[in-house]
């Protein structure tokens, strides 16, 4: 695996650079005078400012300040009739905008409508848990501070739940590696053999596609299998041709007959 670099500029190249392409933005409606999301605006403006708010594919589309989430989310739940925290997470635009986007995805059950909160917060700033108000987001905004090292105040339990919590570095940001950085690619060499072990083992290899026959006695390709607990000689190696069983299997690729006419 090669050595790590920053790369904090990965972003950049993706939104800078047609190499992408770049899906086109959701069309946004306004909110009809008297229906039932016009009521959801007007009670949440009651107890808090509202920067934006839109129809988008159905669904009412809000945005707000930061420090207004738990307020925002307890309106729509004990007034408006959302009921169900049904997702939560973030967006990772620190290249573009220097920010994270935190959405909440609420869901009313009695009249089958959905309200997407969604607020901007800087990298060292933190949410405010609401888990007192649904639990579901008890380990939603703790799979948040694991990819993203979002934390939300007040949390019962803030915790990796994906990653070791001795990982190092957040996997759903953008700038992190696909295939892991050094760190990733020694931490089950360290943990498990120590890190005096290393030049015996070496790296982990992370690419998914790569396969090695030679990593154990029992791996072999089709036409040079070798008997169990041989040594493999990887200067010369024997083809075994197949042999196909007459009573139990039957070589179709020899001794083939095509008609001439289907009977």
């Amino acid at each position: 695996m090669r050595k790590y670099v920053p790369k904090d500029d990965v972003q950049k190249k993706s939104y800078y650079t047609d190499r992408f392409w770049v899906a086109p933005r959701v069309p946004k409606e306004m909110v009809e005078e008297g229906s039932h999301f016009d009521s959801v605006v007007k009670t949440l403006s009651d107890v808090i400012e509202l920067k934006e708010f839109a129809i988008e594919l159905g669904q009412l589309r809000i945005v707000i300040n930061s420090t207004d989430n738990f307020k925002a989310l307890e309106t729509l739940k004990n007034e408006s009739g959302y009921t169900m925290l049904s997702e939560m997470s973030a967006v990772d635009y620190l290249a573009k905008d220097k920010e994270f986007e935190v959405f909440y995805q609420m869901l009313n059950l009695n009249e089958a409508k959905r309200v997407r909160i969604v607020c901007r917060i800087q990298p060292e700033e933190a949410v405010k848990s609401v888990v007192s108000l649904f639990k579901s987001a008890n380990f939603a905004e703790r799979e948040m501070f694991d990819m993203f090292g979002i934390k939300a105040n007040n949390h019962p339990f803030l915790k990796r739940i994906l990653m070791p919590d001795d990982w190092e570095g957040h996997p759903l940001l953008k700038t992190y590696p696909l295939q892991g950085d050094e760190f990733a690619s020694w931490y089950e060499v360290d943990k498990i053999f120590g890190k005096e072990y290393r030049d015996v083992i070496g790296p982990e290899n992370r690419d998914p596609s790569n396969v090695d026959r030679y990593d154990g006695q029992r791996f072999s390709r089709v036409g040079y299998e070798v008997p169990f607990g041989s040594e493999i000689n990887k200067d010369k190696e024997e083809e075994n041709p197949i042999a196909y069983s007459k009573t139990f299997m039957v070589d179709y690729t020899t001794g083939t007959k095509t008609l001439s006419k289907r009977k």
